[in-house]
């Protein structure tokens, strides 16, 4: 599978020099600098600069440089996609859409939650602005494309670890259209629809099944109602379940043996008739043992029939 994440290259970016700075930040196209920051294992992108964190009004959001989609050369997707014929092919990144963590990113957080309680018309314009942009975007990318593309990658964070972040009624009246008119674009051309969203979002499922989305990504088992088990139960054929494996300490603990167990118990069980990809339920985390990690692929490799890939024993 193909995909071009974060990168901006797949299509290639063509707009203006986004400025990289001497601290290791660098700015996207939203004109939010993302810095490292250090923790106990490495560092994390975070927002260094909150550029829509004072504005008041509509004027002063109008007032902001926002990005164009034609920054991208959309007639390069025919040549990129010939060059995986056998592969399925995937666009789009955490980025698309993600409106509560993309704006909170220039806004911050707490604004961004009381915005939504407060249905904010600054807010509001964003999320409008963010959403114009990725339609298009995404839209022109998968015309150019020709039908090529089978997949299409969007997120946004609803839940946490213990139930949602905003209720089903505010999901309802801000978000619930934006994302149907998402994915109803996507599906037609003839691509699917995987969604990202983290932490506990089971009371909005039966909703994100009626707005039309095809997957959910991640299944993290540890937040609350998110086993992927019960889940299996509950929307049987209804929306595929992405992730599943824990790395909220699960894999970094458990022994080989119990990893090669639960992996196969997920294949069995939870991948029964379809409807389940498996994959840790975020970025494996830095503290996990190496050899946990390739218990993990050498259990799917040998359901699957085949090895480990000789880069991953290097």
């Amino acid at each position: 599978m193909s995909w071009y994440g974060y990168t901006d290259d797949h299509p290639p970016y063509i707009g203006p020099e986004l400025p990289v700075f001497k601290d290791g930040s660098s700015m996207n196209i939203w004109g939010i600098q993302k810095k490292p920051m250090p923790n106990e294992y490495g560092d994390y992108m975070e927002s260094g600069n909150y550029p829509y964190a004072e504005w008041t009004t509509i004027e002063d959001a109008e007032a902001f440089s926002w990005p164009d989609p034609d920054w991208y050369d959309y007639s390069a997707m025919p040549t990129l996609c010939a060059e995986y014929p056998e592969k399925a092919l995937m666009i789009g990144s955490f980025s698309v859409q993600d409106f509560i963590n993309g704006i909170a990113f220039g806004r911050g957080v707490e604004q961004v939650l009381i915005d939504i309680a407060l249905e904010d018309h600054v807010f509001l314009y964003i999320l409008d602005k963010r959403h114009r942009f990725y339609m298009e975007h995404i839209e022109r990318i998968l015309e150019a494309a020709n039908r090529r593309i089978d997949l299409v990658l969007c997120a946004d964070d609803f839940g946490c670890q213990r139930g949602l972040l905003i209720s089903p009624t505010s999901f309802n009246k801000i978000f619930a259209q934006k994302k149907k008119e998402f994915f109803d674009m996507v599906h037609n051309y003839g691509a699917k629809v995987t969604h990202h969203c983290c932490g506990s979002s089971k009371e909005l499922i039966p909703r994100f099944i009626e707005l039309g989305m095809d997957a959910l990504q991640t299944i993290q088992p540890q937040a609350e109602g998110m086993n992927p088990y019960e889940l299996k139960k509950s929307f049987p054929g209804q929306i595929v379940l992405h992730g599943a494996v824990d790395v909220q300490g699960w894999l970094q603990s458990a022994s080989v043996t119990e990893i090669e167990e639960e992996i196969n118990c997920l294949i069995d069980v939870v991948g029964k008739d379809g409807g389940f990809i498996l994959a840790p339920c975020h970025h494996i985390q830095p503290d996990t043992p190496i050899e946990n990690v390739l218990a993990l692929y050498r259990t799917i490799a040998k359901r699957r029939g085949g090895s480990v890939h000789a880069s991953l024993l290097a």
